[in-house]
């Protein structure tokens, strides 16, 4: 069904001086809409007042706010504007993903072959193939190594073959910062991948580092899984300066270096690998090795398997819709790539980027989101060429209303205030006593100069709002705050009744104290292991 957005129109304008967060006074000129509610035309004002803040001086910013039930549009300022849009991109592709590969979709990762049994001795190739599981953990590879042991293999006279060609080999999103490399956040995307924690940080290990008992001792370095894939170059000391763990370019050593104090808490740091096919093929082969299972041959990547290769164990992954919590609570990058090559797989037989992204704008312009005034070149948003307007994120909130999966999309969204990380997510420590608190969902979204919020709030009246906020080219380091306002004006107002909630800074959780760079450039959850 479709539900345009209503043009604003421009009614009065008079100057207004109103007070700062910091005690100063600012002259404005503002205008009021004459929407679709004209009951609610003071919303018009309350939001033409916050975006008028200071922090967004030279910036550009879109907004929309409707009406969910009607589609009848309260407010839109600059709705067509395409902005980078950050992580909101991920409201696109996980919408498309329940609606073109199902609720129920679940990723599979086999074990095959097409030797013949001697006794105990396999003669042939062991085939290890995965479809893009980006949930697989090392005990799931563990358990795969036991159905081959339990089957009553004990040697493999052929190789150890990894079957990753379900995907492509393109590893990294168009125009990816190339300072990201060694971040979890920007792993590398494969067919074949495991993850080091239930966050499922697909393509990444765990470091950890505890200092040594006195100043000058090295310190202890950990990886998590364990494995030889990757190689730790252990230049720090204990003492003081500040630690740096990364990885070097094209290669899988990751180097320590600095140093840490003696009686400090152990760091943590999440570290992408390079060609995770290989990282996750060398902690199968590990846990085979383990359950008593001798592969005589070398291991080759990249290979298909046979088509009338013989199963002898398979992982089924959680069902797509129970995915969908750490992927959007925690704003999951490679979640989002992972479904949308294999969206592109499932329609057309590629899994690419481009037979993904093309599946998905065909989605959505079905779904009465005008496709042609947006330009998304990944699934998460990472990249910086990705532009939406917020009218089309409006377009899509009211139109998913009416799918059957709806209610699981729409718990998959952050709540704000809750303090659960897999119920609050990103929001987690955001807009908490006020009316939005538990009330309001979104999805936020963060990069450098680039920050969005768009979902779902109840205001004062019990009637359901949808809103989206994208805001870009500030120079300020975080505009959360604005957007907060925004979401607490709409909760609290009601027929005849706006009024501008002044924007606060964003609360920090892990110190209780105000932050006003709580954004940095990307999204909360992805700094480990602080949790926002």
């Amino acid at each position: 069904m479709s539900r345009p957005l209503n043009r604003r129109v421009s009614g009065w304008i008079w100057p207004l001086v109103i007070p700062l967060v910091t005690g100063l006074a600012f002259t404005l000129t503002w205008s009021s809409p004459a929407g679709a509610d004209a009951s609610r035309a003071g919303i018009g004002d309350a939001i033409d007042t916050i975006l008028a803040d200071p922090l967004l001086k030279g910036g550009a910013a879109g907004v929309v706010v409707a009406d969910a039930d009607s589609g009848a549009v309260l407010y839109r300022h600059r709705p067509d504007d395409r902005l980078m849009p950050a992580s909101n991109t991920k409201l696109f592709t996980s919408a498309a993903a329940m609606g073109l590969l199902g609720p129920d979709h679940r990723f599979r990762t086999d074990v095959l072959t097409d030797g013949a049994r001697r006794g105990h001795t396999l003669r042939g190739d062991l085939y290890l193939r995965g479809t893009g599981d980006p949930t697989m953990l090392a005990g799931d590879y563990d358990r795969l190594a036991k159905g081959v042991a339990d089957a009553g293999i004990t040697k493999v006279s052929g190789r150890l073959i990894a079957d990753d060609t379900r995907f492509d080999a393109q590893r990294v999103g168009r125009s990816w910062a190339a300072d990201d490399e060694s971040s979890y956040y920007a792993a590398q995307i494969s067919a074949l991948t495991l993850a080091p924690d239930t966050d499922y940080d697909a393509g990444s290990v765990i470091v950890e580092v505890t200092p040594g008992a006195a100043a000058g001792d090295r310190p202890k370095v950990t990886v998590t899984p364990p494995n030889a894939y990757v190689r730790i170059d252990n230049r720090a000391t204990t003492g003081s300066g500040g630690l740096t763990i990364e990885r070097q370019h094209g290669s899988n050593t990751i180097t320590v270096s600095g140093a840490l104090p003696a009686g400090a808490a152990t760091a943590k740091e999440w570290v992408s690998v390079w060609a995770p096919t290989g990282y996750a093929t060398s902690v199968f082969a590990d846990a085979l090795e383990r359950h008593g299972v001798r592969v005589a041959g070398p291991t080759r990547l990249g290979r298909a398997a046979p088509a009338d290769a013989r199963t002898l164990a398979s992982h089924r992954s959680m069902p797509l819709k129970d995915l969908l919590i750490p992927f959007m609570k925690l704003s999951n990058n490679i979640h989002a790539e992972a479904l949308t090559k294999a969206i592109g797989y499932e329609t057309a037989g590629r899994g690419t980027w481009d037979a993904g992204l093309a599946a998905i704008a065909d989605w959505l312009k079905k779904q009465d989101v005008d496709t042609g005034a947006v330009r998304q070149v990944d699934g998460s948003g990472l990249s910086r060429m990705d532009n939406i307007a917020a009218g089309r994120l409006t377009e899509l909130l009211l139109s998913v209303r009416d799918e059957p999966w709806y209610a699981d999309w729409y718990a998959s969204l952050p709540v704000a205030c809750a303090p659960d990380r897999f119920v609050g997510g990103t929001l987690r420590s955001r807009m908490c006593s006020t009316p939005a608190a538990g009330n309001a969902r979104g999805k936020t979204g963060s990069l450098t100069g680039a920050s969005a919020l768009s979902g779902y709030v109840t205001d004062a009246d019990g009637r359901e709002l949808v809103y989206s906020v994208v805001l870009n080219n500030y120079l300020a380091p975080s505009v959360k705050n604005l957007e907060d306002a925004i979401v607490v004006t709409l909760a609290t107002s009601g027929a005849g009744h706006a009024e501008a909630v002044r924007p606060r800074a964003v609360r920090d959780d892990a110190t209780g104290a105000t932050a006003a760079t709580a954004d940095a450039g990307r999204e909360c959850s992805w700094s480990k292991p602080h949790r926002c």
